[in-house]
């Protein structure tokens, strides 16, 4: 005959197992967004990678068969010196551009967080209609403020004594354009950075801001020692996202070039593999170039995908 302790310490580790058991229906759930994600994203992967080893021309468009060449199209993008002279100014405009707007974005934040109801609410409204903004829309006004003829920043510049901007074009060279470009970059992603890390610092317990104040820290020893590592989750994401959209702009360097020179020294990635497709009909060189791009995005993000796997474990 079997006691009741014993009953019950021979049944507490099946009752474990159950509790221990997890839940399958958030698998199955999670399922439709998956295959959403394979077929949508990688369908255009896999062909890419495929077509990076075919000679993929206007002929191939007719129903042609793409001849088969192997790592032809990856050596001739290594010995490639136009190539790596894009790769160059695309990294550097990327680490740069994103750096600023990260920066900017937070001392945006920060304002917000320390003025009053009525001026954050305005700087709120602003940067969410610069958010807003269609790029083509944007650019247009952008073009038209640094033009060298009508143009108002040389306008404005030239009223500056011993200051002589006029007529001077901005895009005509890779240093003034690429200044251009980054500023129309920096103002239409800061707004995202701003709100981003302003909603972190809500996060923040003024119970132990107040505390930090009481023991006599000042504003910039509690912003690295406490507002610091409580928003740099948020930080680090912004940050990544700004490095991979900054690293594949498109939209603003070709409406730059199309108001300027049309010259190969304004080509940032983006640029190049479009000018690669589309210009010469060149699509197996313009795949090649984009999987340069993608494992470039991967090398930029490792040290954060490998952060959020760290925690995991």
């Amino acid at each position: 005959m079997t006691t009741p302790a014993i009953e019950t310490i021979a049944s507490t580790p099946a009752i474990e197992t159950i509790g221990r058991r997890k839940p399958k229906i958030p698998y199955v759930l999670v399922v439709p967004a998956v295959l959403v994600i394979v077929l949508g994203a990688g369908y255009p992967l896999v062909w890419q990678i495929v077509t990076s080893f075919q000679e993929y021309g206007l002929s191939q468009q007719f129903g042609q068969a793409a001849p088969f060449v192997g790592l032809a199209n990856y050596i001739e993008l290594a010995t490639n010196p136009e190539l790596w002279a894009v790769v160059a100014r695309s990294l550097a405009f990327c680490i740069i551009t994103a750096f600023l707007t990260v920066g900017i974005g937070i001392l945006l934040a920060l304002l917000m967080a320390n003025v009053g109801r009525v001026v954050r609410l305005i700087l709120q409204v602003g940067l969410l209609l610069a958010w807003a903004m269609p790029v083509v829309a944007a650019m247009t006004v952008w073009i038209w403020l640094f033009d060298r003829r009508r143009g108002a920043i040389n306008y404005m510049l030239d009223m500056i004594p011993g200051v002589d901007m006029n007529r001077f074009d901005w895009l005509a060279t890779p240093w003034t354009f690429f200044l251009v470009a980054g500023i129309i970059v920096i103002w239409g992603a800061v707004p995202f950075v701003a709100l981003s890390v302003y909603a972190a610092l809500l996060q923040v317990s003024e119970e132990v801001m107040e505390a930090a104040q009481l023991d006599g820290a000042n504003g910039w020893q509690r912003f690295w020692g406490i507002i610091g590592p409580m928003i740099q989750p948020v930080i680090a994401i912004v940050l990544l996202l700004n490095l991979i959209w900054d690293l594949r702009v498109f939209t603003q360097i070709t409406l730059l070039k199309d108001a300027g020179s049309k010259s190969g020294d304004f080509d940032l990635l983006g640029t190049y593999i479009y000018k690669l497709g589309t210009s010469a009909q060149d699509f197996g060189m313009a795949s090649a170039v984009s999987i340069l791009v993608l494992g470039i995005t991967v090398a930029l993000s490792w040290f954060y995908v490998r952060r959020l796997l760290k925690d995991e474990r």
